[in-house]
C-alpha cells in the first residue's frame, strides 16, 4: 500500500478540504493518520487511486506532499543532529537519494529522507521517524 504524507501548518479546516477534494475525484481513503508535530500537522493517508490523489493534492497551497518512498523524521534542531542520522545510513551502506527539510521551529526539524532501501532505512531511524 502506497502512503502519502501531507505536512502543513496547523489548519482546522484542512482535513475537511482535503477529504472533500478527494471525494469529488472519487478517491477513496483507505487509511488516515494525523499527528501534530510542533507547529505542524502531519497526515499520512493511503488511497485506492494513488496517482489521482497526488494530482488532487497538487492544487493545494501551503502543504507539502511527500510520497511513500520518503521517510519522515523528527530531529532536534541542533548542530550535528542530521549528521548523526546520515552516519547511520553510511554505516549500513545505504545511499541517500534526497534529504529535504520540511519544517523547522525552535526545537525540532521535520526532515524527509529518500533512500535506496526504504525498509532497511526505516528500521535505522525507527526512534525518530513519524508514523
Amino acid at each position: 500500500m502506497k502512503e502519502i504524507h501531507i505536512v502543513s501548518a496547523i489548519d482546522s479546516g484542512l482535513f475537511t478540504r482535503l477529504t472533500e477534494v478527494l471525494a469529488q475525484a472519487a478517491v477513496n481513503l483507505e487509511s488516515i493518520d494525523v499527528e501534530q508535530v510542533g507547529d505542524s500537522s502531519v497526515m499520512v493517508i493511503t488511497v485506492d487511486q494513488y496517482d489521482l490523489a497526488l494530482q488532487c493534492l497538487r492544487d493545494f497551497k501551503d502543504i507539502q506532499v511527500i510520497t511513500e518512498d520518503a521517510i519522515l523524521v523528527k530531529l532536534k534542531d541542533e548542530p550535528g543532529a542530521l549528521a548523526h542520522i546520515a552516519r547511520r545510513f553510511t554505516d549500513a551502506g545505504i545511499s541517500l537519494r534526497s534529504v529535504r527539510f520540511i519544517q523547522r521551529d525552535n526545537e525540532y526539524a521535520l526532515v524527509a529522507i529518500s533512500t535506496d532501501r526504504s525498509e532497511t532505512a526505516l528500521q535505522l531511524v525507527a526512534d525518530v521517524s513519524i508514523f
